[in-house]
């Protein structure tokens, strides 16, 4: 009653001024108050790496893929891996050719019988009896010559061709033979797989019929080849045929 009669004595000011006070006591209940704290310093911009020029713009590469460019070809070929540079595609190998920033010639082919397919632009290109890197660097230099600035090409083997060869004539075990995984197999391997020579094969004149590139036939002195470590051994391609002349008394 006390406080209620104050109330009452009090002028209509100060009650108005009671009830805004009032009233922004209860909003500053609401809204708590932020204080800024002080200013977080600016984060230091990392300096751009220093990439060449023309690899800048190369695209990532996969294991087992081999990209050729116009300027880092030479780079490339040396750093290239002992199975890119020994394995030579062959017949039903089906390969994956990308060239950077032409998506619309990203191609997935299958070598025919004869050892050529066909490309956008290009139409039918021949690439049995070649390596990866060589298969990529004509096709580059193709595309450079008439159609793309500096084209870089992604070629890669997605699946290979069973690889055989046949061995015929004065051998243990004529027959038809595989070729290992990417491996490559000498002409006296070769041999060896068949069982090696007869008592009555004529070493010096082994002959090889080729179709890889073109049929051709070549007459290899194994006996020659296997006395002198200098010489360069003669390797067997996917498709070869070995024949062993028999010695005729």
């Amino acid at each position: 009653m006390i406080m209620f009669g104050k109330l009452l004595s009090l002028t209509r000011g100060q009650v108005l001024l009671l009830g805004c006070l009032a009233v922004g006591a209860l909003q500053a209940a609401d809204s708590p108050a932020v204080i800024p704290g002080p200013a977080a310093p600016a984060a230091p911009t990392p300096a751009a790496p220093s990439i060449a020029p023309e690899l800048a713009a190369a695209p990532p590469a996969s294991p087992g893929t081999t990209i050729v460019s116009g300027t880092n070809a030479a780079s490339l070929l040396a750093l290239a891996g002992d199975s890119s540079q020994t394995y030579r595609l062959t017949a039903n190998d089906l390969i994956r050719v990308r060239v950077y920033m032409e998506d619309d010639l990203t191609t997935e082919m299958r070598l025919g019988k004869d050892g050529t397919t066909t490309f956008p632009l290009l139409g039918v290109v021949n690439l049995a009896g070649k390596t990866v890197e060589e298969a990529a660097a004509s096709m580059r230099d193709a595309l450079g010559k008439d159609y793309l600035v500096n084209p870089q090409i992604t070629l890669t083997v997605i699946e290979y061709a069973k690889r055989r060869f046949t061995v015929l004539g004065q051998v243990q075990k004529p027959g038809s033979y595989e070729l290992p995984g990417e491996e490559s197999v000498t002409l006296l391997q070769a041999i060896a797989m068949a069982g090696g020579f007869t008592r009555l094969a004529v070493q010096s004149k082994v002959t090889v019929t080729r179709i890889a590139g073109g049929k051709r036939t070549m007459v290899v002195d194994v006996k020659s080849n296997a006395n002198d470590p200098a010489t360069r051994q003669f390797d067997i391609q996917p498709d070869d045929t070995i024949i062993v002349a028999e010695r005729v008394f």
